[in-house]
């Protein structure tokens, strides 16, 4: 919800409050913090994680036979302190979050890094941000407390989820065929294994889904099992990677009609989601040519320097 609309329902409480009560209710309202102070916050928590955990990094060096394949992490503690810790197996990424993506009104843009660990590469390739996955994921706090799981593969549009999460994704190869065992039931062989780890502002930031505080980093063990090439969420013949027209990896920010939307009081749809990209009427698969091979053409008619499904005077 954004912030606007949840600070004028609470001065909407406050005088309802304070019209029936002579004595007053006092209320203070708590700004949202500010992503540079928590992103600093974060990177501390997850370098202590990561300092102090580890992995069963032998088990996948040296798979057991009945071994399932499943990361577990632990404290480098007691029997285990002559583990190897998380900082030395993870690789990272850095974004860059700007205070529009949480509707707040600093006007920051903040590098964030997430940590992410491949215990086992999957035997296939890598989706793209912006794909329809087939995955197998748990996710929990630093402190080890469950908030989701899925009991097998589930798919899962990335844009629909959390950023950071999205991104990671894109490191982790998929497994490389479908076997069906001798009892009748199939598996993926060779899934991507792994873990990412998120501070909260490439996850919910000052958001608090069911079980997650606000301003929490984020751990997710996934089985990356499968993706869909080319991704095309909206069906109008643009894979939905392609439609990320500012290149910040983030297709849920490119919208090119939204004046146009605003103007009609319709809702705002980023082109990944919406058929019409240029809100003229004309759906975007009919504004552009597909070739027998897949290849796609942009036609722009008038040689204005936009294709034609980008725009509306063409």
């Amino acid at each position: 919800m954004p912030i606007r609309k949840v600070v004028l329902g609470m001065t909407a409480l406050l005088f309802i409050f304070s019209c029936g009560d002579d004595d007053g209710v006092d209320f203070d309202l708590i700004p949202p913090r500010l992503l540079s102070e928590v992103v600093t916050e974060d990177a501390t928590a997850l370098q202590e994680y990561l300092q102090t955990h580890f992995y069963n990094y032998e088990e996948f060096e040296n798979p057991p036979a009945d071994f399932d394949f499943e990361v577990r992490l632990d404290t480098i503690a007691g029997t285990n302190s002559d583990k190897r810790p998380l900082i030395d197996d993870v690789e990272s990424i850095t974004i860059n979050v700007s205070s529009e993506d949480f509707e707040l009104e600093d006007n920051e843009t903040v590098p964030h890094t997430l940590y992410y660990l491949i215990a086992r590469q999957g035997g296939g390739a890598a989706p793209t941000a912006a794909d329809s996955t087939f995955i197998k994921y748990e996710g929990s706090l630093l402190n080890g407390s469950l908030f989701d799981a899925t009991a097998d593969y589930t798919w899962q549009y990335l844009p629909f989820f959390l950023r950071g999460y999205g991104q990671a994704m894109t490191k982790f190869n998929v497994g490389d065929a479908i076997v069906e065992n001798p009892d009748g039931t199939t598996e993926i062989t060779n899934a991507g294994v792994g873990a990412i780890f998120l501070p909260s502002g490439l996850a919910y930031f000052n958001g608090s889904p069911s079980g997650i505080p606000a301003y929490s980093p984020l751990i997710f063990k996934v089985s990356a099992g499968l993706y869909i090439p080319e991704t095309d969420y909206d069906g109008d013949g643009i894979p939905s990677f392609m439609e990320d027209l500012n290149g910040d990896g983030d297709v849920t920010n490119d919208n090119t009609d939204v004046e146009r939307e605003e103007a009609l009081r319709s809702p705002a749809f980023p082109n990944h989601i919406d058929p019409d990209d240029d809100e003229d009427g004309i759906l975007t698969r009919d504004e552009i040519i597909i070739d027998e091979q897949g290849n796609i053409t942009f036609p722009d008619d008038d040689n204005d320097g936009i294709p034609n499904y980008l725009d509306r005077d063409s």
